[in-house]
């Protein structure tokens, strides 16, 4: 059981007014163990967590489902997300997280002291509040940080980040692969796959996210190279080719060459038509759907194809969901 104390927290719309503290406590093998955790606020005016000893966290946590609104997630969900200590298990959650604290919560961890409170203004500062321009800032600041390290340190500093327990941690480490101008595409590729194959939905969609742009520059290359990653074993990864290359793409830029002329990713889309894995599936048809909104001739000669010579409920499956928009024109 937790007993909750002084519940006003720091956390997006809940004010706070003073330092606040709560007891996570709970019993093992006779003995109740007490994590005490507090945020407290700095000359900034910002909320910084600390605690004394690791928290316990219960089976009932561990395995929640996730609130549908933020307000409703429970006060021992946002103090261990916000310290890194517990992963989101919904979009809502994931959507919550107040990356500035978490931020510090990190720097900590790793006793970065020196230039922490310089990144933290940085940051803080932004005009741009979204979780998708947070995300790709934090990972640059990481590798401007990093820059000044040496080789073993750099390594070592990233690798802390890449395999942290945070799913939110990661999607730093993920974006930073993306924004390093030092790498190659292929060189890319090679980071970005970890995090394409990643257990953790959000982790997933920052890793295409993050791979977007030198996809776009590179549009030839990239197909090229996605061949390999769309006859993966690994449905993550083939769902990681297609949803790089969506024309239209959710929550990130258009290709505008594919939205022109979408046959330059028929050699991925070919060898994903009667996939297996609804996962792989649904992105193929939201691939299609993309393009039949500058396309719907291209797209419904390519499911006339896929029906005649590809007679498998996967495939039927992935046609009915790709004519959607042309279907509800008529």
């Amino acid at each position: 059981m937790y007993k909750i104390e002084n519940q006003r927290l720091p956390f997006r719309n809940r004010v706070v007014n003073e330092i606040t503290s709560f007891f996570l406590s709970d019993t093992y093998n006779g003995d109740e163990k007490v994590v005490i955790i507090s945020f407290k606020s700095d000359k900034r005016g910002s909320f910084f967590m600390h605690n004394e000893g690791k928290p316990l966290i219960s089976n009932e946590i561990l395995n929640r489902k996730g609130a549908r609104k933020i307000s409703d997630i429970p006060l021992e969900v946002i103090a261990l997300l916000l310290r890194g200590q517990l992963q989101t298990v919904n979009l809502t959650e994931w959507l919550a997280v107040d990356h500035t604290v978490l931020l510090q919560n990190v720097m900590d961890e790793l006793g970065v002291v020196r230039e922490s409170e310089a990144i933290i203004q940085r940051v803080t500062h932004m005009s741009e509040k979204k979780v998708m321009k947070i995300i790709p800032a934090i990972a640059h600041e990481w590798l401007v940080h990093l820059e000044d390290m040496t080789e073993p340190d750099r390594l070592q500093h990233y690798a802390f980040l890449a395999k942290h327990h945070s799913d939110s941690v990661r999607c730093w480490a993920a974006y930073m692969i993306g924004l390093n101008v030092q790498l190659s595409l292929n060189e890319k590729l090679v980071g970005i796959r970890p995090f394409a194959a990643d257990s953790h939905f959000g982790v997933r969609e920052i890793a295409w996210m993050a791979m977007r742009e030198a996809t776009i520059n590179q549009l030839n290359e990239s197909v090229h190279y996605l061949v390999d990653w769309a006859r993966d074993e690994d449905a993550n990864i083939r769902r990681f080719a297609i949803e790089l290359t969506r024309p239209h793409g959710v929550w990130a830029k258009h290709i505008t060459a594919l939205k022109e002329d979408p046959s330059i990713a028929l050699p991925l889309l070919e060898l994903v038509k009667s996939d297996s894995s609804k996962y792989v599936q649904d992105s193929v048809s939201n691939w299609l759907n993309d393009a039949s909104k500058t396309n719907p001739s291209w797209v419904m000669d390519i499911c006339n194809q896929w029906a005649k010579g590809s007679d498998t409920k996967e495939t039927k499956r992935i046609v009915i969901r790709a004519m959607r928009s042309i279907v509800n024109k008529k």
